[in-house]
């Protein structure tokens, strides 16, 4: 088992590789960079553009901008001194090959120096690290008042199979099922947040300006109030698939036959249910953590963060690829994949210690 462990740490390397090359190739043919925006910034605002990228200095780059040059790969270029792109060039890090800048990534990536942001002034790493608390409250809330909700349901709709509480609870499941995270959000919003009826709730951030002066009971209390309305809308929109998981997976183990011998022997139907399937029914739900975290974490998020403004990795990623901050873009995609993978890795890990029969180095 160790050495399957092992192999599968290894095989991250070349993965993660994988991904950032595709990545990168793929940034190289988005049109609109960052070089394009700040000569369409020059070509629309004139000398302030122009005295904002030169830091203030006339001279040379203010001379340069209005130099009449015509060879340009970039659209909007015209008019512009070719000198003066390279400097733009030089300034963004494309002045160099295409392999050569991405060997370069590579190799600062293994560092965790992820560069630096073209408009934040500041590094990748440390915006990353500002934003990582946001989403990481909205995916593992979630996540976990999810499962709290959808194990016990789904194993009270497997007992109750077919009857009133099966069907009625059923409709609830297809509604939120059906019904996207983001609309249950902006009903929330419409309801409790000062959209029409009451306003009970924030709209903006993950706690108030006040908060520092709050004693610790006030900031707990502060912080669930900003995040109750982002984690409900996300909890309605994600435990139905979770819940007829489930209800599927225990109805599948309570008709096989060693339930049935248990139940010749005997046993009350509360011990095996909980002595018997729950192990096994569970197995799936449980090893399922990670992916169900990760999904909840990447993708369900983004447009939360977006719809109540908060500040995450969900809402710095959506702003750095409208404005082609590629050095942001790559980090976090860097970041995000690496812990998909380690989580990848975690799952393999609950499978053994919820089943120890399993054995991947078998496999």
């Amino acid at each position: 088992m160790l050495n399957y462990f092992l192999k599968r740490l290894l095989l991250i390397i070349p993965t993660l590789l994988g991904i950032m090359l595709i990545s990168f190739v793929i940034i190289q043919f988005v049109p609109g960079g960052p070089v394009e925006r700040m000569i369409a910034q020059l070509q629309g605002h004139g000398g302030d553009a122009t005295a904002r990228f030169s830091g203030g200095a006339s001279g040379d780059f203010a001379a340069g901008s209005q130099s009449t040059g015509d060879s340009s790969s970039y659209r909007g270029a015209q008019g512009l001194d070719p000198e003066f792109i390279a400097e733009l060039e030089k300034l963004y890090g494309f002045d160099k090959p295409a392999h050569e800048r991405f060997f370069i990534m590579v190799k600062n990536y293994t560092k965790f120096d992820l560069g630096e942001s073209y408009y934040h002034d500041r590094k990748v790493i440390d915006l990353v690290l500002d934003k990582l608390p946001v989403s990481i409250s909205l995916g593992l809330w979630s996540t976990l008042i999810i499962y709290l909700i959808s194990i016990p349901l789904g194993i009270k709709k497997a007992v109750k199979d077919g009857e009133k509480f099966d069907i009625w609870t059923s409709a609830a499941i297809f509604m939120g099922y059906a019904i996207p995270s983001f609309m249950f959000a902006i009903l929330l919003i419409i309801l409790f947040s000062g959209g029409r009826y009451f306003d009970v709730f924030p709209l903006r951030g993950i706690t108030s300006d006040n908060f520092e002066d709050l004693t610790l009971l006030g900031q707990i209390a502060d912080y669930f109030w900003h995040m109750t309305l982002p984690i409900l809308s996300m909890v309605i929109g994600g435990f139905a698939g979770l819940t007829m998981l489930t209800k599927n997976s225990f109805l599948d183990e309570i008709n096989k036959q060693y339930v049935l011998t248990a139940r010749a022997k005997g046993l009350t139907e509360k011990r095996v249910l909980y002595g018997h399937v729950f192990r096994n029914a569970m197995l799936i739900v449980i090893a399922g953590f990670p992916s169900a975290f990760l999904a909840i974490f990447f993708t369900g998020s983004l447009l939360i963060e977006v719809i109540f403004s908060l500040d995450g990795l969900g809402l710095l990623g959506y702003e750095s690829i409208i404005n082609r901050n590629y050095p942001v873009v790559l980090g976090t995609l860097y970041i995000f994949a690496l812990i998909g993978l380690v989580m990848t890795l975690v799952r393999d890990f609950v499978y053994v210690w919820v089943d120890p029969r399993i054995d991947f180095e078998a496999r």
